[in-house]
């Protein structure tokens, strides 16, 4: 199995860089690849720098749904073979490794990246080689190629409907937003349109501040007495509209809670918030604080058993440097998006990018949330459903709400 780190690309390029990764050579690996009739997939995730917690969680969680397919005979007569790299947070080299991986390895698809900076980066690269790109994170929208499958969900299945609770009696009646983000495209592009979607609901600008810090930030006391501050003018039910990303998180809500700030005085909508960012946090004063996703853990239902299950035999049997007992969102969609690229590989009889993408049509999945993913004709978006989280003092949210079906989605936001 080969594996690319930003170490072995940057000490060189081209066929020589994947010949770091086995002593075979890349051209080598290739060849041997296509005689034992294995097809290639090729993971864009980083294990290093400050995505590494969140995001290395889903080179392995390919593999398993890999290694699940390939249990039950594979794809059209051929085992899967899965390429992990390193992209270690760092967004250009997302876009160097994902061109080398579909150039010289041969990929037939890449599943990759958490940040929208990332996937912007490669965008181009697989656009150009007219590959395909499984993104496994809901995201900003406002975009539509063809040669990325969007596998979670944008705003309008998403991020509306957890402001639209908050703003609800069923919820705690919000009337003022402070908006803090990581500085890059996905919480600017959100916020935009939460500004617009206010104002289409006759909220004044004087409702809403933002602010953004750099990635990897973690000092946020200056910031959570201005939020304090903004609390404190009154005019209604503030709530935090958070959209840092990585280790930002629970370096934000550790600030939050020692600056005695609870749920009840100041709710957190955390949209990147997940499962993982709880870990080794004392979560009992940031009970209550929300989030909200296509998949939570503790989803009722079968499918659900089975997958976590079926993820801490994978922890336990292959030594996965993450906890056994842990799943996320992200997790879940990167195991749907292999099983989507399968049944789509299947149906068309073809590993080819064009056949494969005639195939999407018509596709559903059974995933582990309890809904069924579908895919339609219109575009490369996947209908999921979606859940608010609540923080429980076990380092996990509790299902607060959850959608009645999975909506169909809106790719372009009216409100941009």
């Amino acid at each position: 199995m080969s594996r690319f780190t930003r170490r072995s690309f940057l000490q060189t390029t081209g066929l020589a860089a994947a010949a770091l990764a086995s002593p075979l050579g890349a051209s080598s690996i290739i060849r041997s690849a296509q005689a034992a009739g294995t097809v290639k997939l090729g993971c864009l995730f980083s294990s290093s720098g400050t995505m590494a917690n969140i995001e290395g969680r889903l080179n392995h969680v390919v593999r398993m749904a890999a290694d699940e397919i390939n249990a039950k005979g594979g794809v059209n007569g051929r085992t899967i073979e899965v390429a992990v790299s390193d992209p270690a947070s760092d967004w250009p080299l997302y876009a160097q490794i994902g061109k080398q991986m579909l150039e010289q390895d041969k990929v037939a698809a890449l599943f990759g990246c958490w940040t929208s900076v990332s996937r912007k980066s490669v965008l181009p690269v697989v656009e150009q080689a007219n590959g395909l790109l499984f993104y496994p994170l809901h995201f900003e929208g406002d975009e539509n190629s063809k040669n990325v499958v969007y596998v979670n969900s944008p705003p309008a299945s998403s991020v509306l409907p957890a402001v639209d609770y908050l703003m609800s009696e069923d919820g705690v009646s919000a009337k003022r937003f402070f908006m803090l983000g990581s500085d890059y495209v996905w919480p600017r592009t959100i916020n935009k349109q939460l500004k617009g979607y206010w104002k289409s609901k006759g909220i004044s600008e004087s409702a809403w501040k933002e602010e953004y810090v750099p990635l990897g930030f973690s000092n946020f006391q200056t910031l959570v007495n201005q939020i304090r501050a903004f609390a404190d003018q009154g005019g209604g039910k503030p709530i935090v509209v958070l959209t840092v990303v990585g280790s930002s998180i629970p370096d934000f809500l550790r600030e939050f809670a020692n600056q005695g700030i609870k749920a009840t005085d100041v709710p957190v909508l955390g949209l990147d918030m997940v499962e993982a960012d709880l870990e080794g946090l004392n979560t009992e004063p940031l009970v209550g604080h929300l989030n909200c996703w296509a998949y939570l853990q503790n989803a009722k239902g079968d499918a659900n058993a089975k997958f976590l299950k079926q993820w801490a035999d994978y922890v336990k049997t292959k030594n996965v440097p993450f906890k056994a007992d842990v799943a996320i969102d992200p997790m879940v969609s990167a195991y749907d998006a292999v099983h989507l690229w399968a049944m789509a590989a299947a149906k068309a009889n073809s590993f080819d990018v064009p056949e494969v993408r005639k195939a999407f049509a018509g596709l559903s999945f059974d995933c582990p949330s309890g809904y069924k993913i579908q895919m339609t004709a219109e575009n490369n978006y996947a209908s999921r459903g979606v859940f608010i989280g609540s923080v429980n003092e076990k380092q996990g949210f509790d299902v607060l709400w959850q959608s009645k079906d999975a909506p169909k989605p809106v790719p372009f936001s009216p409100y941009s």
